[in-house]
């Protein structure tokens, strides 16, 4: 429980960090692997099973391009529809703006994340298997998605959601692969504000690469926001002895009108 707690403010304090503008511009370097204690290798992956809480851990030697902000290093290639949208954003993470003048409809409004930004929030997710459907509970916000796995496609004319609707099937024993569309456009696809349409399609491959460590590929595609799809691959470890809190956009856990004293 201690461990949890502390992992919890932790939490909040990067949180903080994130939003404050502060941040780093990448991500940091892993540490020096050489002198660490040898560690038992990670029983097998499960058939079939996501089970348990997660949370982001990059791997030592791993060149993700995640930058506490955006997804890579290297920006998508916006459409002019697109570009307009983008110079429209005023996001707090790059420094230019405060808390005070930023138009991130995350911290303005509480609106919710949206996917793929949920991933950016440096909190928890737990899997949940039903034999009708998947749960991913989000410690942020008491975020849910539903993820439909009894064979359905997805609809052809979603209703336009916060986030999305998704559908799933495993490839393979340990890979389950997320297609989710009917989004709305009001949020944004990373903390820098890069936008989408409601035309956004979402492809996770979550990847089980043994009990202990799991791959997110992530891509999306939007024909008019983006001109090609944008790929990004994001790192995450079981946590066992963890249960997810209670994290409230509302700020009832932070007092933000002291944040810029």
């Amino acid at each position: 429980m201690c461990n949890r707690f502390s992992n919890s403010i932790l939490a909040m304090v990067v949180a903080l960090f994130f939003a404050s503008g502060v941040s780093a511009q990448t991500a940091a370097p892993p540490a020096d692997q050489s002198k660490a204690a040898p560690k038992a290798e990670s029983a097998p992956a499960p058939v079939h099973d996501l089970t348990g809480v997660w949370m982001m851990r990059n791997p030592p030697g791993s060149q993700r391009g995640f930058t506490n902000y955006t997804f890579t290093k290297d920006p998508p290639e916006l459409t002019p529809w697109a570009e307009a949208k983008y110079k429209e954003a005023k996001a707090s993470n790059g420094g230019e703006f405060t808390l005070k003048t930023t138009n991130d409809p995350v911290l303005t409004k509480c609106d919710p994340p949206g996917v793929p930004r949920v991933y950016f929030h440096p909190y928890p997710f737990e899997f949940v298997h039903t034999p009708k459907y998947t749960l991913m509970l989000y410690e942020y916000d008491h975020t849910v998605r539903r993820i439909y796995t009894d064979g359905r496609s997805l609809p052809k004319d979603p209703d336009l959601l916060w986030m999305g609707t998704s559908v799933g099937h495993w490839d393979g024993d340990s890979t389950l692969v997320v297609d989710t569309a009917g989004f709305n456009d009001k949020t944004w696809l990373d903390r820098l504000g890069h936008p989408h349409s409601d035309q956004l399609h979402v492809t996770e491959r979550f990847h089980r690469v043994n009990f202990d460590h799991m791959e997110v590929e992530i891509t999306m595609d939007d024909p008019k926001a983006l001109v090609k799809p944008w790929t990004t691959v994001f790192y995450y470890e079981l946590r066992p002895k963890w249960e997810l809190g209670e994290i409230s956009c509302s700020g009832d856990y932070l007092d933000f009108s002291n944040f810029e004293k």
